[in-house]
């Protein structure tokens, strides 16, 4: 009896010595913050005319499409402007959609020639497309000066479990083109840049998508666009990568149109707002409409961030709301809207809005 009295009795007190541990641990954390991204906006206009896949950037074809903003560096501000100018125009028709980019170039080279390789070892020309603005089941395209490329799909970013690639993934009915203003591969002369052009039918962006075939006017897609340039010398009468100015190690700039603040173009909440038009380009013109609800949205984003921050310091998901302490992120109204469902593995939020109720779990995908 008096060693049964002793076990309940250490385990009551090891129940409370682990409450009082759980409950300073979760006092003592300490969130990052998140700043909200300032992610480019574009309205993309029908085409005026018929465009031809050659690679250039035809005036009767793209000067009444308006620009993007200039590439930057894809961690924004803490890195110097890009060294070569990049920017790039988008526009439809009711098959699809059209890409053309201009990139300042003063050597164009050249090596991979199969399809399907890590084409930004080259330098390149990159486009990522997430049609459903959930952060899943996005696109990406490289394509290299040498018109070699590499189309894929991923059902969710890297960071997040039961991220699958299909490297084999082909868009579908597909056209591009390259076209150098210079010479390639030759590096006894300077170049000035060089263009690509593609065209993908709303046919393979929308297959991701069941029971969709194409957008609406109005609709905004999630689109980022990223170019892989590598710092290179003349050795040899060959181009040889090297290191950037300060490093050692060698490595490749990135330059994006919406930057995502780290080394990782894969998290698709920081990417670029294009907006689809029912006008004609040149024609009339339109404004960018910001959605309210992606306010909403980005308050879960960062619930998620916390999610996965308690997750690694504590080896399991908060159960309750208050951990995560959603009134640092929004105002006390809002955060009484906020719901936590969880079971042991995963966890669902949600947040009931003017327009609908938003959710978001534990693998990022949010809807």
């Amino acid at each position: 009896m008096k060693n049964k009295r002793l076990i309940i009795g250490t385990l009551i007190v090891s129940q409370i010595a682990f409450n009082a541990f759980s409950s300073t641990k979760e006092k003592s954390i300490t969130y990052k913050i998140h700043t909200q991204p300032n992610a480019p906006t574009y309205v993309c206009f029908k085409a005026p005319s018929k465009i031809v896949i050659d690679g250039k950037l035809s005036k009767n074809e793209w000067d009444a499409i308006p620009w993007t903003s200039d590439f930057v560096d894809i961690e924004g501000d803490k890195q110097p402007l890009p060294t070569f100018k990049t920017r790039a125009k988008m526009t439809y028709d009711n098959d699809g959609m059209y890409f053309a980019v201009l990139m300042e170039e003063p050597h164009v080279w050249g090596t991979i020639k199969e399809h399907d390789a890590v084409i930004y070892q080259d330098n390149d020309f990159e486009i990522f497309l997430n049609p459903s603005n959930d952060t899943h089941n996005y696109l990406e395209y490289e394509i290299n000066s040498l018109g070699t490329d590499w189309d894929l799909y991923l059902n969710k970013p890297y960071r997040d479990e039961g991220n699958v690639v299909l490297n084999n993934w082909e868009f579908a009915g597909m056209k591009k083109a390259v076209s150098i203003d210079g010479t390639l591969n030759n590096p006894k002369d300077k170049d000035k840049s060089w263009s690509v052009e593609v065209y993908i039918p709303w046919k393979s962006i929308y297959q991701v998508m069941r029971g969709k075939e194409k957008p609406q006017a109005g609709e905004q897609l999630r689109v980022n666009f990223s170019r892989v340039e590598w710092p290179v010398k003349i050795q040899n009468g060959k181009y040889v990568k090297i290191p950037k100015p300060g490093h050692t190690k060698i490595s490749e700039y990135n330059w994006v149109w919406a930057p995502t603040g780290i080394i990782n173009i894969h998290l698709p909440e920081y990417w670029g707002y294009v907006q689809l038009s029912d006008k004609v380009a040149g024609k009339e013109e339109e404004l960018f409409i910001p959605n309210p609800d992606e306010e909403y949205k980005w308050i879960l984003r960062q619930l998620y961030y916390r999610q996965q921050e308690y997750k690694g310091l504590n080896g399991e998901y908060a159960t309750k709301t208050a951990i995560l302490k959603p009134e640092e992120i929004c105002s006390a109204e809002i955060a009484k809207r906020i719901k936590l469902y969880t079971t042991p593995g995963m966890y669902e939020i949600t947040l009931a809005t003017p327009n609908k109720c938003w959710h978001i779990r534990q693998d990022g995908l949010v809807w």
